[in-house]
């Protein structure tokens, strides 16, 4: 089947960008829309310690409630998924990410340890190669 000419294709989203990656930035934006609730949550869970689970039903459902309601709104994962598809425009364009991903602690370098080669006893020798 051909497209009507002139007509703005809809950029193809593989499996892993409509079902991964872009649930993943609904969900971080939703917490960061709904930041109010996750602080009292978090508040609340450090409050408790161990009776979290009992005392902090309250604060969980309404940090639930607020976050699946951004999550199922198909305007706010269109939002996201055109900002994802400018993300992606954009990487593909200039190679660089947006965001520079978390190292472990072990590979920053105020975390490193050097690890030195032991000194060789020996020189390499040089093999000389003969004309065929």
């Amino acid at each position: 089947m051909e497209s009507a000419p002139g007509a703005a294709e809809e950029p193809q989203l593989r499996h892993v960008e409509k079902d991964v990656l872009i649930p993943k930035m609904m969900r971080e934006k939703a917490r960061e829309l709904c930041s109010d609730k996750v602080q009292a949550f978090t508040k609340c869970c450090q409050d408790s310690g161990i009776l979290m689970v009992v005392k902090c039903r309250e604060e969980n459902a309404a940090l639930k409630e607020c976050v699946t309601g951004y999550y199922n709104d198909p305007s706010f994962y269109e939002e996201c998924k055109a900002e994802y598809l400018k993300q992606r425009e954009e990487f593909r364009e200039t190679g660089n990410r947006r965001k520079q991903q978390r190292l472990p602690t072990s590979m920053k370098p105020e975390g490193m340890i050097l690890c030195l080669k032991p000194q060789m006893k020996s020189l390499p020798r040089k093999i000389k190669l003969s004309p065929v």
